[in-house]
């Protein structure tokens, strides 16, 4: 009896050990509650921001450009104030990101395909490997002048071009994923009985998620630039996008309409990254143990 009781005190001892060092490791997530975790999040990003316009207003102080071709950041904001409240920004901006969403789907499609196909048979390795890497190096207004052979000025034109932008980058990510996946995942699938498309869809895949998600994130940028690129190449009729808009503001010399489009650019840009890929690798990370 006094054996067991000692065994007993010791196990009562260890778990409260234990449980002390589970408390250590989860007590910051426990004390930090939600909005502390946004302000913790958003204030970086508002510093920059606030850094970034003080920096905007004395470039203008300092008279280095006249303010009609560079106007101060309240001229800006009040442009960008007046095109919301006719409704020309939110249109444009319904026009652009309908392309950037068709455009990268297109793009993701393919890429996985191809990425899928290369990653698995030796033969197309050998053969185009190389040559997706010489596409996801070439710049997206080379491929311009072709397109427009092609499709006339169309959106068809910019498809084209936004996806052999973006599609390189997409299926190189995936071939990097199975390249650095452990061979052991692969083995314990095929012991398990996964073949062929099961094996793809429930073993590397998933496996290769981590380098796929930076080869997507890399294929959104420039899917983004390309079809920018594009707006500003190929006008449209009827057809007011952001690119447009741009080239229109140009034309006129309307430097706030200009700039102000061109923040709306970037902040499309910094608010998919924030709260689409972001959120994504944050998930990801969380599935792998890589953060709690």
């Amino acid at each position: 009896m006094p054996t067991s009781e000692a065994a007993l005190d010791h196990e009562r001892r260890l778990d409260a050990e234990l449980a002390g060092i589970d408390a250590l490791e989860l007590a910051d997530a426990g004390r930090r509650s939600l909005p502390g975790r946004l302000w913790t999040a958003a204030w970086p990003k508002a510093a920059a921001v606030g850094i970034a316009l003080a920096l905007w207003q004395a470039v203008v102080a300092s008279g280095w450009r006249p303010g009609f071709v560079l106007p101060p950041p309240t001229t800006v904001w009040g442009a960008l104030v007046e095109q919301a409240g006719k409704g020309t920004l939110w249109t444009s901006l319904g026009v652009t990101v309908r392309r950037a969403a068709v455009g990268f789907t297109m793009a993701l499609v393919i890429g996985v395909v191809v990425g899928g196909a290369v990653s698995q048979v030796r033969l197309l390795r050998a053969a185009v490997g190389s040559f997706i890497t010489g596409l996801q190096t070439m710049p997206s207004i080379a491929w311009f002048p072709l397109a427009v052979l092609l499709f006339k000025k169309s959106e068809a034109a910019m498809f084209f071009v936004v996806v052999l932008g973006a599609a390189p980058s997409i299926a190189n990510g995936l071939i990097a994923g199975v390249d650095t996946l452990p061979p052991i995942f692969v083995r314990a699938g095929r012991t398990m009985g996964a073949r062929g498309h099961t094996l793809l869809r429930y073993v590397i895949l998933p496996g290769a998620l981590p380098s796929f998600l930076g080869g997507i994130k890399q294929g959104w940028a420039f899917a983004w630039r390309s079809l920018m690129a594009g707006e500003l190449i190929v006008i449209i009729a009827n057809s007011r996008s952001i690119g447009e808009r741009l080239e229109q503001s140009r034309q006129l010399s309307d430097s706030p309409t200009l700039i102000a489009y061109m923040l709306v650019i970037l902040l499309i840009g910094i608010l998919l990254d924030a709260l689409v890929f972001g959120a994504a690798e944050r998930r990801i990370q969380r599935r792998w143990g890589l953060r709690s």
